[in-house]
Order: C-alpha cells, then sequence, then structure tokens
C-alpha cells in the first residue's frame, strides 16, 4: 500500500544527488558568487514568508470585515 509519505519521498534526491548538485553550482557560479547566491536565496525566502504572512493576515481582515457587514448578522 503505498502512502502519502512514500508519495512525497518518491522524487527526493538522496545524499549524493545533493552533493553532485551542489558541485555543478559551484562549477557553475564560482566560488567568489557562491555566498552571494546564498545570500540573495536566502532574502528571497524571506521576503516570500513575510508576503504570505501579509496575505495570510489581509485575508483574515477581509474575512472578519464581510461578517460584520452582513446584515442579520448580529443578534440584537
Amino acid at each position: 500500500m503505498n502512502t502519502l509519505f512514500d508519495t512525497l519521498l518518491l522524487g527526493m534526491p538522496g545524499p549524493l544527488e545533493l552533493v553532485l548538485i551542489l558541485l555543478v553550482v559551484l562549477l557553475v557560479v564560482g566560488p567568489k558568487k557562491l555566498p552571494d547566491l546564498m545570500r540573495a536565496i536566502g532574502q528571497s525566502i524571506s521576503s516570500l514568508k513575510k508576503g504570505m504572512r501579509e496575505g495570510e493576515e489581509e485575508a483574515k481582515k477581509l474575512d472578519t470585515d464581510e461578517k460584520n457587514d452582513k446584515p442579520g448578522g448580529q443578534a440584537g
């Protein structure tokens, strides 16, 4: 029986593949530019997470505003 966990791990690279990918990136980018590349990737990930949080907060705010604007939604 195939579980979701097994399905997700099917396409995951192993340790040898990760080392090979790192070596190829090192050869393409070069050792002097690698720290700049990693820094840029880290900033991109941080920016993405920040945007996702802001989007969730805005969605919650819009959801509560819609609930408050509906007629008959409040007992009175």
